[in-house]
């Protein structure tokens, strides 16, 4: 430390179980930084960054142990079965396969363990009939994940690699819960959360509106009184219809102006499937990535703005009776509270860029949100 702190007036160190967080204020003539603190901080071992606009606070952050090992055996398991689990749905939405059906818990395992079965001792030209489904679906999950992960580790936050969560087709058209990844360590402020927060759906964003203009410009339109009206799925022996963002109404009406019904394309219904999930991540509750930014930019006044999205949530849930489901896991996710928690250092501003990264990621929502996903 002391090559740093002669640069410091002040400074203050705070450790946990895994890293090392010392808060300074910098002495005058170091705040540019000076060449000697740049010297200084390029040695340093570990994550920086100023705490305030004009380089008066800079923090710093450092593991105390080395990396842990990770559960890879694990992480590529939940990997592979949702590669099978969204193949197969790609099939079904291809009309190749045919998924077993069941009613009621034990018949749903049932069926589930038998998809598996069914789906993996097929020909190798239907289990890849989907990949126009389960690629891009995938892409986008796995790009979503690695925002958060890259923005962690800037930040020296020990983060997990990301855990894929598999559905069999029989329960989900998409074969997919999303993924997720474990923050092990303690945020420092806002600053930290929000970049965080932020990075999942904005890096996944780009490569959904990369898959919706692949998904649209392969869809077929519906001619007026020729069949059902909206944005038609079909799957296995059946359709099913799909509500429209503000982004999707956007798309149809460039590419198929005047035209109000039509057939997504697999790669259409990729996108439309990781732009609900974008969407419904950003929504400002609990430990969802929008409760992390909303927090980040308005910090205690967050939990006013989860108890409005829950209210609009329950008006929702009068036409779409699904969202009951989603406030109850957001309060599981959150363990019990829609609010978000404190971080360590709640006062420290957040810098305008990421306030503007903040805005970046509303609009995100207002472009993606669906308030009625499906209709019949």
């Amino acid at each position: 430390m002391d090559p740093l702190t002669r640069h410091f007036l002040a400074w203050r160190v705070l450790r946990n179980a895994d890293r090392e967080i010392i808060e300074s204020i910098i002495a005058p003539e170091h705040r540019g930084p000076s060449p000697s603190l740049a010297a200084s901080l390029k040695d340093w071992r570990g994550a920086h960054y100023w705490g305030s606009p004009d380089h008066s606070e800079l923090v710093l952050i450092r593991p105390l142990r080395p990396e842990r090992r990770e559960r890879w055996l694990l992480h590529l398991a939940l990997f592979a079965a949702t590669l099978i689990c969204s193949l197969g749905a790609g099939a079904a939405l291809q009309g190749r396969f045919d998924p077993p059906v069941g009613y009621g818990p034990l018949a749903w395992i049932k069926a589930g363990l038998q998809f598996f079965v069914d789906f993996t001792s097929g020909s190798t030209e239907q289990i890849l009939s989907g990949w126009t489904f389960a690629v891009p679906l995938l892409g986008i999950l796995f790009i979503h994940e690695l925002g958060h992960f890259v923005a962690a580790r800037r930040y020296a936050v020990d983060a997990s690699p990301p855990y894929f969560l598999p559905v069999p087709p029989t329960l989900s058209p998409i074969g997919s819960l999303g993924a997720f990844l474990r923050l092990r360590s303690v945020v420092v402020d806002r600053r930290q959360l929000l970049d965080i927060g932020a990075a999942g759906p904005l890096a996944g964003f780009v490569v959904v509106l990369a898959v919706l203009v692949w998904g649209y410009t392969t869809s077929q339109p519906i001619p007026s009184g020729a069949g059902p009206h909206g944005l038609i799925v079909r799957f296995a022996q059946g359709y099913f219809v799909v509500g429209e963002s503000l982004l999707l109404r956007g798309l149809r009406e460039h590419y198929f102006p005047g035209v109000t019904s039509i057939q997504l394309s697999l790669p259409a219904f990729a996108g439309w499937a990781g732009s609900f999930i974008t969407g419904l991540n950003l929504l400002p509750l609990s430990q969802l990535d929008g409760g992390h930014v909303s927090y980040g930019l308005v910090g205690k006044r967050q939990t006013l703005i989860a108890w409005l999205a829950v209210l609009g949530l329950l008006y929702l849930s009068w036409h779409t009776p699904a969202w009951l489901i989603w406030i109850v896991l957001t309060l599981l996710v959150g363990a019990g509270r829609w609010s978000h928690p404190s971080v360590l250092s709640p006062d420290r501003p957040v810098p305008r860029s990421r306030v503007v990264i903040g805005w970046i990621c509303l609009i995100v929502l207002v472009l993606t949100f669906v308030p009625v996903p499906f209709s019949q």
